[in-house]
């Protein structure tokens, strides 16, 4: 994450778990794939809802937090945009769902290539291939090359 990102990891955990949960507590899931793909996009959810928030005039708008010790780092390194990603995201699942869903899977819940491809029950080998080409779409994407 960003170092200006206020979300703790415990408290998207949380409150992912509550959205997938629901207030009953009795969801099913048909398998442990389901579950990562339910829980990957609420997890998404959740972190665009705050960067949106984040985006208003009320809590800033477009200006953002530097400190000072690492200001020549900040302008070395390449900070995403997390909406625009989300954008390009959302672009990536109407052309390629599968890979899409891999992006999710590694980006919002951590889960490794060999994990992520269990989930979408595809080998390793066909993970990697689509990992390496998201990467590379979504990169187009959000930095305008097409």
């Amino acid at each position: 994450e960003r170092k200006d990102h206020t979300l703790q990891g415990t408290a998207l955990v949380h409150e992912a778990y509550l959205r997938l949960v629901g207030p009953e507590g009795n969801v099913g899931w048909d398998s442990r794939g389901h579950f990562f793909s339910a829980a990957a996009e609420a997890m998404r959810r959740i972190l665009i809802d705050q960067a949106r928030r984040k985006n208003t005039l009320k809590a800033g708008g477009e200006h953002q937090r530097v400190d000072l010790p690492h200001f020549d780092q900040i302008l070395a390194g390449q900070n995403w945009d997390l909406l625009s990603l989300n954008d390009a995201l959302e672009a990536l699942e109407i052309h390629d769902t599968r890979a899409a869903s891999l992006v999710k899977l590694r980006f919002f819940t951590g889960l490794s290539i060999t994990e992520a491809a269990k989930v979408l029950e595809v080998s390793v080998t066909t993970a990697n291939a689509d990992w390496t080409y998201a990467k590379s779409w979504l990169r187009a994407k959000v930095l305008g090359a097409s």
